[in-house]
């Protein structure tokens, strides 16, 4: 199917002129105030709200932070009398009167209209599949008519209410009606629904929101962003300061956030209580890159100090053993010894001491490095757990099963491990004799994991890479000529490559916000995704350092495209307006389109990602 021309049609939406709709939500705004009504004689909307009295419903909310959105919508004869209809229901409810409507900076004001419905039924909705009876969060919506009554769950929703999947959508619609009376399940709301009789529509709408004395038009809830260095470069540096900001006072970052709710309950972890929130000593880690990486662009010493207290916490985390009569260190936490945990924190402690020139964690950096190279198998693969709850008891894994290595087997972690022994061996002239055993076991690591490890697990692999902590690895390593090795350096390429393959392209779908993000098949929800870019950003600093100029071209400007999705992650003044606290949600970095979930970790990939292509971009 040619999306061409759907994409030119919201294109040119975009970039016309709607001081036309700054005016109306201004006499809107003036309605509430003033309580006369909205006049409309005089305005020429044409080609950018063409009134239908049975397609139009038009909704009006209003936004304040510590406030519960207050909306209203409806369908009258005229545009007029809609406009006037919603801002009299709204002023009639009891919540009215804790939003400061004058006030244009505290209170925001969405205009939200439909403009296309296509029949359907809910067994015809789809979700990975380009037709017109998908299911796009933030861009189509659902209109039921059931029991004489119409009832709306439009796009915009799926941002303000922090939802991406067609189930949380239903179920939000199905609230409206009177099956949420007959059952608190929402599968079983949704079976009563199929057993009804009903109408069903997929929904689209355009969207404009009021900031401060101007109007934006929004695009799946959010604002349209254009790809520039300094653009990523501000984003990069706010999710750092983020970072910085909530530190906790033992060294911990904030971990998680929940910016439409304003509380930190991990959805993966749901049922932990406030004095027990769940933490990730991985994650944690990223947060020192990110600060370290930060500290590079700017030199502003906060973010040294900052990774120096976190480093700190880590210590108090870190159980000693010894290898072959010499003192070694593991990450313990959460029960749990990872590949990942001690080799994060040797990259973190290796980065922050090559940018410090602070030699206070030398003797910690050697024993976590013991520790990596005792985790390599005499086979070469590196092995994922010394300790598991669900292993031996709980014991150290020093003799592990071939069913056991399977099990506990990660993609991530041995890229991790190999990253931090590279700048080991990189950066390390303290120790010249561990330095060659770093060298001599991570080749053989690396001979493994490259050329070996898609044999043994062949079915773990998925159609999109993964392995982005691999790749930095490689190109750490190929710094050492030694160690630029073919299958390597193919192993990078190639997954770069398929990545990009991987990516939508401008034209292939029928949204505008889709180019340069990542799919597994094409039809997936797209995903916006750092982790995956810090990747193909490694390929483009190792096809530059090996001369491979058309190669870093194409990757290059993979990674401005990929760039550029990801901007609509990053939490800026224009777009907090659904969160329940925005001084607080404000220049964090969220998981996904209309998540409105931040991690720690979640800042770290897009920021680290962005960081280095701006150091790419600077250097052109």
């Amino acid at each position: 199917m040619d999306y061409s021309q759907q994409n030119l049609v919201d294109r040119e939406f975009f970039s016309k002129d709607f001081s036309v709709i700054n005016v109306l939500l201004q006499r809107i705004r003036n309605s509430f105030i003033s309580g006369e009504t909205v006049s409309l004689s005089d305005l020429d909307f044409d080609g950018i709200i063409d009134y239908d009295s049975n397609l139009t419903f038009v909704y009006i909310t209003l936004f304040q932070a510590g406030q519960k959105p207050l909306r209203w919508g409806s369908c009258r004869q005229t545009l007029e009398e809609t406009i006037n209809r919603d801002i009299a229901q709204i002023k009639n409810s009891k919540l009215y009167q804790n939003f400061e409507i004058s006030n244009s900076e505290k209170c925001r004001i969405m205009l939200e209209y439909i403009t296309e419905q296509i029949p359907t039924t809910i067994e015809k909705i789809k979700y990975a599949t380009f037709v017109p009876e998908r299911f796009e969060p933030g861009v189509t919506g659902l209109k039921l008519v059931f029991a004489g009554k119409t009832y709306l769950y439009t796009p915009s929703e799926a941002w303000s209410n922090s939802q991406i999947d067609l189930k949380s959508a239903l179920n939000t619609v199905l609230r409206k009606t009177p099956i949420k009376n007959l059952t608190n399940k929402i599968s079983e709301r949704i079976s009563i629904l199929k057993d009804s009789e009903y109408k069903c529509f997929i929904i689209k709408s355009r969207t404009f929101i009021t900031y401060k004395d101007n109007v934006l038009p929004l695009y799946r809830g959010n604002i349209l962003w254009e790809y520039s260095p300094e653009a990523i470069k501000n984003q990069a540096l706010t999710g750092a300061d983020w970072i910085v900001k909530y530190q906790k006072d033992n060294g911990q970052y904030l971990y998680y956030y929940d910016a439409k709710e304003d509380n930190y309950v991990d959805h993966e972890h749901p049922n932990r209580t406030e004095d027990d929130l769940y933490y990730n000593d991985l994650r944690h880690c990223g947060g020192i890159v990110t600060l370290i990486r930060a500290y590079q662009l700017t030199k502003d010493d906060k973010y040294l100090q900052s990774a120096k207290k976190a480093l700190d916490f880590i210590i108090t985390i870190t159980k000693e053993h010894t290898v072959a009569g010499k003192s070694a260190a593991y990450v313990y936490y959460n029960q749990k010894a990872k590949l990942g945990g001690t080799g994060m924190i040797l990259v973190a402690m290796m980065r922050y001491r090559i940018e410090s020139n602070d030699k206070s964690f030398d003797e910690y950096i050697k024993k976590y490095t013991r520790h990596l190279l005792s985790r390599i198998h005499q086979s070469g693969e590196m092995l994922g757990y010394y300790i598991h709850p669900s292993f031996q008891n709980g014991k150290p894994l020093v003799n592990m099963s071939d069913n056991e290595r399977r099990e506990t087997f990660s993609f991530y972690y041995p890229g991790e491990a190999l990253l931090g022994l590279a700048l080991f061996a990189n950066y390390f002239d303290e120790d010249e004799k561990l330095k060659a055993e770093v060298l001599e076991k991570s080749r053989l690591a690396l001979d493994w994991i490259v050329d070996e490890r898609p044999k043994i697990y062949a079915d773990l692999f998925t159609a999109l890479p993964s392995d982005a902590w691999l790749m930095q690895a490689i190109e750490e390593w190929a710094h050492r000529p030694e160690f630029q090795k073919q299958n390597y350096i193919d192993f990078v390429f190639n997954d770069a490559k398929t990545m990009i393959e991987k990516t939508y392209q401008k034209d292939d779908t029928p949204y505008i916000d889709y180019e340069g993000s990542y799919y597994y098949n094409y039809g997936d929800h797209f995903y916006p995704d750092g982790s995956r870019s810090e990747g193909l950003v490694a390929a483009y600093y190792l096809a530059n350092d090996l001369g491979e100029v058309e190669l870093a071209k194409k990757i290059l400007e993979a990674c401005r495209k990929t760039a550029k999705s990801q901007m609509l992650l990053v939490n800026v003044p224009e777009n907090i307006y659904a969160h329940k606290n925005p001084e607080k949600s404000l220049g964090a970095i969220r998981f996904k389109a209309t998540r409105q979930w931040v991690r720690v970790d979640s800042i770290q990939h897009v920021a680290c990602f962005y960081f280095r292509l701006y150091f790419a971009e600077s250097k052109i």
